[in-house]
């Protein structure tokens, strides 16, 4: 089987399908059986709120304990479930440890598969090594295994990866397609297409069934070669093997695929297709926004609008619909439309999120609405809502247009002050900034900021000397 094919480098449904990959393998038992005290109370809704990374949860941990509570330890693995869903995980970290060194509960391997990839989100490879060297051998299963080939194969440490799946053939634990598909993903994305197929090769000699995510990998790969017809195998085979189990997630990512290709009709005939797997008992926000985008990326406004008016009806509405709906009509230059979502969602009263004004904050930005940006920033910040990085960098841009650049610096400098550690304003902020200049055949003007930027601490100057090449190119 050979699959010699160009690499995709970024495919947002096949990061998403790989994270179902984890979250099936850590999953626990459901939040609702999270303990909670006669008068309504729990621990896990003390910590929800605290959602500063850099403030620690372990003093609301030992304060239930010191109120005379109780604490069980499948709350506490719910608890780390939980958190890591919304991607805290900093704090599902704190609450790991807390589960070990003050409950003194005893780890079992999923516990510490959970931390494995806890502190690898946190603090990295070097410190899961040292942690793996604490792990006592008779808990070193293939739950811990996995975890440790998750980490190696997301850093594309490719000859760790190969060593641990080695290991894991080796005891006889190579039975699932989990290690498979994080093999075929690494290889994938570093570009060895005839190790990928090894791998599906020996699934096929071993008798393991390719699961949805063997094959949304695949499908990716004949969706970078532009292969239609490739898909159309894939999509057929998973249709028609009642062994594997299909979701609206496949659908999802078999429409994009076929979006990457240019068959629109065929990624309508997907999108139909996870409409009529949608209960409107059970909770599925995440595919009405799926929906929404993919509609949009399919320039189907009209079932954009009928799309929303449904998750209306079956499903109460969070902040990410506003977004998705709002960033759908976008496609389309609709800045009235999405203006109509956001005086909805104002309404509403929902916890005032950033992400959603900065899609008009950055339409304003981009067609010369400078005041109205501003007015709006200043509208949000008195609701209680905190500017992000993206906000001052769509400032930013606005300045450069009015030819204002000591605001525009001072924009940047406010959303480096408030960037992650090691972060920057994107590429694309930048390029929109010196664009500008070099369009109106300026490109002094252009250095002049970059200069700026430097003289006032902004970025660095090796960062600053990168630029400048950017706008020699």
């Amino acid at each position: 089987m050979k699959l010699l094919i160009p690499i995709l480098r970024n495919s947002s449904n096949s990061v998403s399908a790989n994270r179902n990959v984890l979250n099936c393998f850590y999953a626990s038992m459901s939040s609702k059986y999270l303990y909670r005290s006669p008068n309504g109370d729990s621990l896990y809704r003390r910590i929800s709120p605290l959602g500063d990374p850099n403030e620690s949860i372990e003093p609301v941990l030992d304060q239930w304990i010191n109120e005379g509570k109780h604490v069980v330890k499948e709350d506490l693995q719910n608890m780390i479930k939980e958190l890591r869903g919304y991607r805290r995980y900093k704090h599902a970290l704190e609450v790991s440890y807390w589960m070990t060194d003050k409950r003194f509960f005893s780890p079992q391997p999923a516990d510490i598969a959970a931390r494995i990839h806890l502190l690898f989100k946190v603090k990295g490879l070097e410190d899961v090594e040292k942690y793996l060297n604490s792990i006592p051998r008779q808990l070193k299963g293939f739950h811990v295994y996995s975890a440790l080939l998750n980490c190696y194969t997301s850093e594309k440490c490719v000859q760790k990866a190969e060593e641990i799946m080695q290991k894991v053939r080796d005891m006889g634990l190579a039975r699932t397609p989990l290690c498979y598909n994080f093999m075929m993903k690494m290889y994938y994305q570093t570009g060895s297409l005839e190790k990928m197929d090894n791998m599906m090769n020996e699934m096929e000699g071993k008798g393991i069934i390719f699961d949805q995510f063997t094959l949304m990998i695949r499908l990716s790969a004949y969706a970078a070669a532009g292969d239609s017809d490739g898909i159309d195998k894939i999509v057929t085979m998973m249709e028609s093997d009642q062994r594997i189990t299909l979701d609206w997630n496949t659908y999802s990512i078999a429409a994009e695929m076929y979006l990457k290709v240019g068959q629109v009709e065929k990624a309508l005939a997907m999108l139909t297709k996870l409409e009529g797997m949608l209960a409107p008992v059970k909770k599925n926000n995440s595919a009405f926004n799926l929906l929404l985008r993919q509609y949009a990326q399919a320039g189907k406004k009209e079932e954009v609008r009928r799309v929303w008016d449904l998750y209306k009806q079956n499903q109460p509405i969070y902040n990410k619909g506003y977004i998705s709906m709002m960033s759908s009509l976008m496609k389309f230059d609709d800045i009235e439309g999405a203006e109509q979502i956001f005086e909805e969602w104002e309404s509403r009263g929902l916890s005032y999120d950033f992400r959603v004004p900065n899609i008009l904050i950055g339409a304003y930005c981009r067609n010369g609405l400078l005041q109205k940006a501003k007015a709006l920033i200043d509208r949000g910040s008195s609701k209680g809502g905190v500017p992000s990085v993206a906000t001052w960098c769509h400032l930013a841009s606005g300045y450069i247009h009015e030819d204002q650049v000591s605001k525009a610096v001072e924009a940047l400098r406010k959303a480096v002050s408030i960037c992650p550690p090691k972060f920057k304003p994107s590429r694309e902020t930048l390029r929109t900034c010196v664009e500008y200049w070099e369009n109106q055949g300026n490109v002094e003007k252009a250095e002049e900021f970059v200069r700026s930027l430097e003289v006032e601490g902004v970025f660095s100057e090796v960062f600053c000397d990168k630029l400048r090449c950017f706008i020699s190119k």
